[in-house]
């Protein structure tokens, strides 16, 4: 299965509400960056290894969003570093508003063809007060 395969996979599994396979995609001490300016989200955003990464952001988005979905626009593709283009779109609950924003995913995989480097960059602005 190639690098862009095993994310699409892992795109559907989240969509789908399965962490625990989302989990088995990825190499077990993957950096994740999320987005600061999320207001969940405390210090830089970095998270290392899933659980940290399900306990400081998967876990938080039902929290603070209803019908949260990512929508892929595109890949880009290249080879151990692939970049997902999309959006988030959902309801922001704490204003009953809903959103589209601009998304993209930089996913960095380590030899072995597991995901071990996320980083997020987001319009959380527009998400926040849409």
């Amino acid at each position: 299965m190639s690098n862009l395969d095993v994310l699409k996979k892992g795109y559907q599994l989240f969509a789908e509400g399965n962490i625990e396979a989302v989990l088995e995609l990825w190499d077990e001490k993957i950096v994740w960056h999320e987005c600061p300016g999320f207001p969940f989200i405390e210090d830089e955003g970095v998270f290392v290894g899933g659980q940290a990464i399900v306990e400081g952001v998967l876990s938080k988005l039902p929290t603070h969003y209803d019908d949260f979905n990512i929508e892929i626009h595109d890949f880009v593709d290249g080879g151990d570093k692939i970049v997902m283009v999309g959006y988030y779109t959902g309801v922001w609950k704490a204003t009953g508003k809903r959103f589209k924003a601009n998304a993209t995913h930089t996913w960095t995989f380590n030899k072995d063809g597991k995901p071990n480097a996320f980083f997020q960059a987001v319009d959380t602005a527009l998400i926040i007060n849409p």
